[in-house]
């Protein structure tokens, strides 16, 4: 009896010492204000080819509660996993990247806020060039149609970014307003991508925030859809941080 007690207390520990060493190859990507998952197509096809399983958040963009709800249903069935978040979704990252899941996080062009941020106050801090954020009716926001392709995507193909222009999606004013009440990047590596012709959050805000994190960042010449001028050197660095955290 103490011999099958024995056996099942050392196969409970080699468990729990194999599920925290277990292999990240999951990848969770959260796309940003304006935009739908579907941006990530790139991103994800390569992942995909190099072994990763890949889950895209669909966040619905109403208030930036329901979007940290939204990352977290994904994250719970994720297992050990790298997140994601690019432009208004590294707020959403910040917030649920405390999930017990999450080994590291990937800012791509995106927001790395302190506890206490919203991304209104860090674009107020250094204003981005674009000026084409208007409200639209009912407490949202979304970029003027026409300067879409040159504020957001000027790198991308002019097809693809004229669709992403009347297909965006608006997002709620509170979302863009409400601070963080958690800084995940404080307790994990965090990676960043400075897109250096970002026209939607200024590069040089991008390079405060990353260093004040101590993040492990890359620079690319690209406008704020880095992730579909560049996806192979996005990738990149999201399975450097997968490769890390092993």
């Amino acid at each position: 009896m103490k011999i099958f007690g024995f056996t099942l207390a050392a196969a409970a520990l080699m468990s729990i010492a194999c599920m925290a060493n277990a292999e990240v190859k999951t990848i969770v990507l959260v796309h940003g204000a304006f935009a739908d998952g579907s941006g990530w197509k790139p991103v994800a096809k390569i992942l995909q080819h190099d072994g990763y399983t890949v889950q895209v958040v669909q966040e619905p963009e109403t208030t930036f509660k329901d979007d940290v709800a939204a990352t977290k249903i994904i994250l719970d069935k994720a297992g050990p996993c790298v997140l994601v978040g690019h432009s208004y979704g590294g707020m959403i990252i910040t917030e649920a990247g405390s999930h017990s899941n999450v080994k590291s996080l990937v800012y791509v062009a995106a927001y790395q806020p302190e506890i206490g941020e919203s991304a209104v106050a860090l674009n107020t801090k250094m204003p981005a060039a674009a000026r084409s954020i208007a409200p639209i009716g009912g407490g949202f926001l979304a970029v003027n149609q026409d300067a879409f392709p040159a504020d957001f995507a000027a790198d991308a193909p002019k097809s693809e970014a004229r669709f992403m222009a009347i297909s965006q999606v608006p997002v709620a004013s509170e979302a863009l307003g409400a601070g963080v009440t958690v800084a995940a990047w404080k307790d994990r590596p965090s990676y960043g991508v400075v897109a250096q012709q970002d026209r939607m959050i200024n590069p040089d805000l991008e390079r405060f925030m990353y260093k004040r994190s101590h993040a492990q960042t890359i620079e690319l010449p690209g406008s704020h859809a880095i992730f579909l001028s560049h996806p192979a050197e996005v990738t990149a660095l999201i399975e450097k941080a997968a490769k890390a955290s092993n």
